[in-house]
């Protein structure tokens, strides 16, 4: 029997029926005792650890509903970077020290899952990427969208919003001198992108504090907040925004404009900065979790590219259409008939695909999340320089539904068409469905439960875009062109990921190479390719996991035949949150040898 001292406690009671445990030197009750004890040691070290990072990373513990480090923003100063960095070692020698082999199999997975955490990012520390604190894509540029995650229900959250705007000034120093540092080092993004982000900078400069991002809090109030607080408080805020944000951002203006975009590279690539190629190489097996090299993922990307234009073509001869693929996917992104006028009508495309996608579920899972999701607009600062949509999970203590988010700016260049595959990846059975479980899991510690990996996660939200048909949706073939396109989107990823960060290509190569192959809309191209220039690496895990996902599927239906449950196949990819895709392959392989044949 697996005793795991997280998910149950041994008590020995005495006096109704059952005899102590004597333990005798090397016998049963001795291994019993050093794996309670181990296990005890390990869930310690684990507990200890998650605190130490919600006080390291404030802003995570607000994203999560964790009130106690709201007034603050992190500490992102080399100092506090190279301390947490030595922290980290600290804690890999600690766990050298806990056996692991007397361990139950739960806790086994939970050390294993740890120090590979740990592990990665201390790798992480030596090719200094820290040293590019923003992107065109996030940043401090954007630091008041925090605010919308924070529940604002007294005055005590109120107050600490405000000490985080008077704060702000040293937060906006510490962005600034680390910049400053990997301008010196040659750790810096392209000019073509990073040419977005003046604009975002100079929308956080205002004249009128009540206009400023930062202000949002104070612009309506709670009943519990009395009249005399909300004036204090809205005159206090105007303060702190007037005299250090703004300040604060005019600061990074100044420094972005003079300094910091002319030194930026002339041309996409982490190839330039120094050791590129090793930290492009990290990157590869960071986000996949495999040792799969930036060659082979280039060749599986060429070859997928060529599989889904197989399929692509198939399509295409079901809607008669006279014309080459090209002509077909010009076609796609320019005929009226694929695109809503307005984008109320998008919006509202958006949710009734996701409230037809919700009955179905239940054909292909038997546990679905207790929480609920809903689809809202991404912000219109946000939207220009975005994608399409993406998800936000629940809050930890559950007081905030999962959202998806969908970009309504220009929805003339929103195709309909891509609406189903979509909603399939970020709300149900995708991102939603797979997070709000993994968040509900018993005996599970925190740092499995709201973290995780891109290669799983986003490997399922592909593989749940694959699920459509058996959901009913993808009924017309322009549907089901759109899921093709989706699935081909994250094909090229593999190719001009690597082509750009490891192989030299351009911009320009990558989107042509884009547009080539898919329908997506110029518009989003651009954003999608700016996005793997910002995120060297990251693209990669889509494909790569739906991949792993796919070849386990199809083992588990040869091995089992008419037996082949799909939704307990589902119950057992998702039974132990987001894993690393080897551990995925052992999970899914030990199912298999316990099925009767």
């Amino acid at each position: 029997m697996e005793i795991s001292a997280r998910s149950c406690c041994l008590v020995v009671v005495l006096g109704l029926g059952c005899l102590p445990v004597i333990a005798s030197a090397g016998g049963p009750g001795s291994r019993q005792a050093d794996r309670l004890e181990t296990t005890r040691r390990l869930n310690k070290l684990i507990d200890a650890e998650w605190d130490w990072r919600l006080r390291e990373q404030p802003t995570f513990a607000s994203y999560l509903g964790d009130r106690r480090h709201n007034d603050r923003w992190p500490d992102v100063s080399l100092q506090a970077i190279n301390r947490r960095h030595a922290h980290r070692r600290a804690v890999l020698e600690q766990l050298k020290a806990i056996d692991r082999k007397v361990l139950a199999p739960g806790d086994r997975l939970n050390y294993d899952l740890f120090r590979r955490d740990y592990a990665v990012s201390v790798e992480s520390h030596a090719h200094r990427w820290f040293l590019v604190p923003l992107t065109a894509r996030d940043g401090i540029q954007d630091a008041s969208s925090t605010a919308d995650v924070i529940r604002f229900e007294q005055v005590e959250d109120f107050r600490q919003w405000l000490a985080r705007l008077r704060s702000f000034g040293r937060y906006m120093d510490q962005t600034i001198a680390l910049m400053t540092a990997g301008l010196k080092e040659r750790r810096v993004h392209d000019r073509e992108v990073m040419v977005r982000v003046p604009a975002q900078i100079a929308r956080q400069i205002v004249e009128d504090p009540g206009k400023s991002l930062f202000y949002k809090p104070f612009r309506s109030f709670p009943e519990s907040v009395s009249s005399a607080d909300r004036k204090r408080l809205q005159s206090e805020a105007s303060k702190a925004i007037a005299e250090v944000v703004v300040p604060a951002y005019r600061r990074l203006q100044k420094f972005f404009d003079n300094s910091y975009l002319p030194g930026c590279f002339p041309r996409a690539g982490v190839w330039q900065v120094p050791g590129g190629k090793d930290f492009y190489a990290f990157r590869c097996r960071r986000f996949t979790t495999t040792d799969l090299t930036s060659e082979q993922i280039h060749e599986i990307g060429q070859r997928e590219v060529k599989r889904i234009r197989g399929e692509m073509q198939k399509v295409i001869q079901q809607t008669k259409f006279d014309g080459s693929f090209g002509e077909f996917l010009e076609f796609m992104r320019t005929d009226p008939r694929f695109y809503y006028k307005n984008a109320k009508d998008l919006l509202a495309a958006y949710r009734e695909v996701s409230k037809r996608i919700d009955p179905h579920l239940v054909r292909l899972f038997r546990r679905l999340p207790r929480i609920p999701y809903g689809v809202e607009p991404i912000p219109m600062h946000l939207a220009p320089d975005t994608t399409t949509a993406y998800y936000r999970p629940p809050s930890a203590d559950g007081t905030r539904a999962g959202t998806y988010f969908v970009n309504l700016y220009r929805p003339e260049v929103r195709p309909k068409y891509e609406i189903e595959a979509l909603s399939l990846h970020e709300a149900v059975p995708g991102h939603h469905l797979q997070i709000s479980l993994a968040m509900e899991l018993e005996n599970v510690p925190p740092f499995r439960r709201f973290g995780g990996y891109t290669a799983f996660i986003e490997g399922w939200g592909l593989y749940s875009e694959s699920l459509g048909g058996e959901l009913g949706l993808y009924k017309d073939p322009y549907s089901k062109f759109g899921q093709l396109t989706y699935e081909m989107w994250r094909a090229v990823r593999l190719v001009v990921d690597t082509g750009m960060h490891h192989d030299g290509w351009t911009r320009k190569q990558a989107m042509d190479f884009f547009a080539d192959n898919t329908a997506k809309t110029l518009l989003d191209i651009e954003n999608e390719v700016d996005r793997y220039i910002a995120w060297p690496g990251q693209a990669l895990a889509y494909k790569i996991g739906e991949l792993k996902i796919q070849e386990l599927r199809r083992r588990a239906e040869r091995k089992l035949g008419d037996k082949f449950d799909v939704r307990e196949f589902h119950d057992v990819v998702l039974s132990r949150g987001a894993v690393t895709l080897d551990l995925l392959e052992e999970q899914v392989q030990q199912w298999l040898e316990g099925q009767r044949p």
